[in-house]
């Protein structure tokens, strides 16, 4: 189905807005997920993997008063990983008359189904990113192998649900796991960036409460909501950034039914910069320190005009693009919260 523009009846005089209300869809802040919050542009149109190197180091060493005449070597491990990727494409046909009626409602028809299409790959993509093509294979962040689940445990009072939460103690809760990730990750002392993504029914609750007095004696308790007291203990702790996000498709993706909340950590530092090292091996190659993934050919979908017998014209839009991929899942932590 493409352009309906019906014929209509007015009555004159009368006076038209020259603005259209257009339809509000959510905006998903997916790629807050993503390190450096945007996918990676490097693939060519017809790559169909991506390939990543990987370098594990095991170091034996050999002490003794004397000196030693055996001496163990250090074991370097190469590896391999893979991610597919994938071609999407959306297409449209119009003609003079379609165009001509859209312009009577002031409509630039080749305008809207540019931003039509492009609309519909960016919705492709985030349910790549989230979910992958086949998540049977671990694509997506979501299916993410390896990756920490945990479900909200109760409230010294009971509750399980997010709406009746304690709001100090969920903010402790959620400080929690963000220790969790930081502890696997040996990123402690260290300032990070941590990506809450959820439905705006969970997170939302989060933005929109107050932490009582006795849960949070700082400036502004009693009016602070449970986000800000969760910044504040970044802030505080090792200057994290903390940020919220939302993806309403997240609805009902936890366990059992229940909504689910993605934390992660986009970005690492595996090499602190000091003098004695113990993780000198690190140093080796610093340039890649991203964690979670998304590859595409280019920036915005690749537009492809063509005429049609009759005046007509086809438009295809095609780009290429690999799910979402966490390459270190010990940066993911999966939050099953019932509503």
């Amino acid at each position: 189905m493409g352009l309906i523009a019906p014929s209509v009846l007015t009555v004159s005089p009368s006076h038209f807005e020259p603005n259209i209300i257009m339809s509000v869809n959510q905006a998903s802040g997916y790629t807050r997920t993503l390190a450096g919050g945007n996918p990676r542009v490097q693939l060519d149109s017809e790559d169909k993997m991506i390939y990543i190197r990987t370098a594990q180091v095991r170091t034996t060493m050999l002490q003794n008063p004397a000196t030693g005449n055996v001496v163990p070597n250090p074991n370097i491990v190469m590896g391999m990983i893979q991610c597919p990727t994938y071609n999407q494409r959306i297409r449209t046909e119009y003609d003079h008359h379609d165009t001509a009626m859209a312009s009577k409602w002031g409509l630039g028809l080749p305008e809207a189904y540019k931003y039509a299409m492009q609309q519909g790959h960016h919705l492709l993509l985030r349910d790549r990113t989230l979910y992958g093509a086949l998540p049977g294979y671990g694509e997506g962040i979501v299916n993410t192998p390896g990756a920490t689940t945990i479900t909200l445990p109760p409230d010294t009072f009971g509750d399980t649900a997010a709406h009746n939460y304690d709001s100090g103690q969920m903010a402790l809760f959620l400080a929690q796991q963000i220790l969790a990730i930081k502890t696997r990750t040996y990123q402690l002392g260290t300032p990070r960036r941590f990506t809450f993504l959820g439905p705006q029914r969970i997170l939302g609750i989060f933005e929109y409460n107050v932490v009582q007095l006795t849960s949070y004696q700082r400036p502004g308790a009693g009016t602070g909501s449970t986000l800000e007291m969760l910044k504040q203990i970044g802030i505080e702790a090792g200057n994290d950034v903390v940020e919220f996000a939302y993806d309403d498709s997240l609805i009902g993706q936890g366990t059992g039914g229940t909504d689910l909340v993605i934390l992660i950590m986009p970005e690492i530092e595996p090499h602190l910069k000091q003098p004695l090292d113990t993780n000198m091996f690190a140093k080796l190659s610093q340039g890649f320190n991203d964690n979670s993934l998304l590859y595409t050919d280019m920036v915005a979908p690749l537009e492809i005009p063509t005429p049609l017998p009759g005046g007509a014209i086809d438009v295809l839009t095609e780009m290429r693009a690999s799910p979402g991929w966490v390459v270190r899942p010990e940066c993911l932590q999966l939050i099953s919260m019932p509503y």
